[in-house]
């Protein structure tokens, strides 16, 4: 099949795109290389700052390629809001990518209004980026994201696209729940896909020192649960100095980001997430172990009943203190998580089986 990938996040259009070529696919990524991480992509589509004359460049790139994106068997949009304009201007450009191509699929991979929706209501899940119980986090980003997702026109965006698409892939197992009350019917799970680093030398014994790692998006700090999670293994430095050491990588391109991973034991990630996301699955795919996201329910959308590679913790600094704590003093537990995390991404994520899964659920939705 001829398939146009357009937008990223977190490297899964471009790892995705690896799996479909590796399986005889002619694939095109088209994306802004997700700002600042600098991912790979084929046609860079990137607005350089919101200045005027950036904008008129960007205005430009997009109004000469768009005719070119014609032609194929799958599009496939990372987000209802694919292109760096205003949600008001996107419609006419999206209306010409269903007219010129065969099909139009979505992904639930992000922020959208099906998952701000979803957080905000209070039941959906025991915690979130956006409550604890019926409790809301009230910050500038979650009343920014309410304003512009569930009462603005990137939620009417959002919700065109959903209803006229003819399919919607959920990432994870939070924006399955989000969507499948509203599109059961047109809406698959399928795993992030990851690209196995090669070989990976690990503890085979118990290490001495517990080498954690924390990548800090500075401006998502919150939001993302990175500051508590940081003062929880702060304090776990200060009293386990002679056994911890600690990494932190503060918002570096994604070369960078996965160098600083390499000589790392335990890596924190997403305070608020029931699941392991893109950098979680990275780390693990390196046999690192990751202390996170791990609810029952990220195992049973898998259909995993063996593995439990992930330390769980609860949306507070005193929960992950105390797995951090447990990890030092329990160092032997080490290489046996390190080898469930690379069986687990062996399993459900590897980028080949993964991509034959997308062609599969494409094919089935196909006109």
């Amino acid at each position: 099949m001829k398939i146009l990938l357009l937008g990223e996040y977190s490297n899964v259009h471009w790892t995705l795109a690896e799996g479909l070529r590796r399986l005889g696919h002619e694939v095109t990524v088209v994306s802004d290389g997700d700002g600042w991480k600098d991912y790979r992509r084929d046609i860079d589509l990137r607005r350089r700052s919101q200045g005027r004359l950036h904008s008129l460049l960007y205005l430009k790139d997009v109004l000469t390629l768009w005719p070119r994106l014609r032609g194929y068997d799958v599009v496939q949009l990372i987000n209802p809001v694919f292109l760096s304009f205003k949600a008001e201007r996107i419609y006419s450009f999206y209306e010409k990518l269903r007219r010129q191509n065969r099909s139009l699929f979505m992904g639930a991979f992000g922020m959208d209004y099906y998952w701000v929706k979803a957080g905000m209501d209070g039941h959906t899940f025991r915690y979130s980026d956006f409550n604890l119980g019926s409790h809301l986090h009230h910050n500038a980003d979650t009343e920014a994201w309410e304003r512009d997702w569930l009462r603005g026109p990137k939620g009417e965006l959002n919700r065109h696209i959903a209803a006229d698409c003819d399919g919607i892939v959920s990432g994870l197992y939070e924006y399955d729940a989000a969507y499948r009350p509203y599109y059961a019917e047109k809406l698959q799970f399928i795993p992030f896909p990851v690209k196995p680093s090669g070989t990976v030398l690990r503890h085979v014994i118990a290490p001495h020192f517990v080498r954690f790692f924390i990548g800090i998006q500075r401006e998502r700090s919150e939001y993302k649960g990175t500051d508590i999670m940081l003062a929880a293994l702060q304090r776990v430095e200060r009293e386990m100095s002679d056994h911890c050491l600690v990494s932190r990588a503060e918002s570096v391109p994604y070369e960078q980001y996965r160098t600083l991973l390499d000589s790392s034991d335990v890596m924190l990630d997403q305070l608020y997430s029931y699941t392991p996301a893109m950098n979680a699955l990275l780390g693990m795919s390196k046999g690192l172990v990751v202390v996170g996201g791990g609810e029952p329910e990220n195992y049973e959308i898998l259909g995993e009943t063996r593995l439990r590679p992930i330390i769980n913790v609860e949306p507070n600094e005193e929960s992950v203190y105390q797995a951090l704590k447990q990890l030092v003093e329990h160092r032997e537990r080490i290489p046996e998580l390190s080898k469930q995390s690379l069986e687990y991404i062996q399993k459900h994520h590897h980028f080949e089986k993964v991509a034959q899964r997308y062609v599969d659920f494409w094919q089935s939705r196909m006109h």
